[in-house]
């Protein structure tokens, strides 16, 4: 009798590309707009600091799916996003791939904004003072005192952020379905995988998870150590 191999289809290597396109796409853009979120949380003492902290953390305890829900209704033909979408001629964002990066860049957001504002708060008002006194304008002091030193919180941020958006499950299946080279990830071919009974090639895909996120965690971990060092 042969022995059976289980090996990745073509529809499974599509999807491993799609959540690394995913990935980096979102982790990009979340470093370019959670910047300027985590720089302005770290030094307001605006009475919207709490409210505006607990927006971008709310993916932290909110329920994915519930997460999804929303999103794919204000994207929906008569939600807000939707609305405005259909009128710049572009179309719905549900089941799209713009419409994963929408979903996920709202759901990786504490990943990435966290570590950089506690590398901002960290660094304190002393290095802009300091840089003040040698008549630096403020752009001078973000990009050449405050990146530089906030570094290590970047780094962080990318990998979590990445990381994340790698993993995600009910944003993307809610928003993005099942749609083979299109919006089928990862997490959600596995899925489909244990659905029909297929668990030779679901464990294949959930290994190379297992292995990534170790990893991850391992380069996290290990930078951090370093660090401390």
């Amino acid at each position: 009798m042969a022995e059976f191999h289980p090996a990745l289809t073509q529809a499974d290597w599509s999807a491993v590309w799609l959540t690394f396109k995913l990935a980096s796409v979102v982790t990009v853009i979340l470093l370019l707009v959670g910047t300027p979120i985590a720089w302005w949380l770290a030094r307001t003492r605006s009475k919207w600091k709490g409210p505006v902290g607990a927006l971008v953390a709310l993916p932290l305890v909110l329920p994915p799916t519930v997460l999804g829900f929303y999103l794919l209704v204000a994207m929906g033909p008569h939600g807000p996003v939707g609305q405005f979408t259909q009128w710049l001629g572009i179309g719905l964002l549900p089941f799209t791939f713009a419409g994963l990066v929408v979903g996920s860049v709202f759901y990786s957001m504490p990943f990435v904004v966290q570590p950089i504002q506690n590398a901002f708060e960290a660094i304190g008002e002393r290095p802009l003072e300091v840089a003040a006194t040698l008549r630096a304008n403020p752009w001078d002091r973000f990009f050449t005192v405050m990146l530089p030193l906030a570094k290590p919180g970047f780094i962080t941020a990318a990998i979590l952020g990445f990381a994340h958006t790698v993993g995600e499950f009910g944003v993307v299946l809610m928003i993005g379905g099942n749609i083979p080279e299109q919006t089928r990830v990862v997490s959600v071919a596995i899925y489909d995988h244990v659905e029909a009974l297929e668990y030779a090639e679901a464990h294949l895909l959930s290994a190379g998870m297992l292995i990534f996120s170790f990893l991850v965690l391992l380069a996290l971990y290990s930078r951090k150590t370093s660090v401390w060092r």
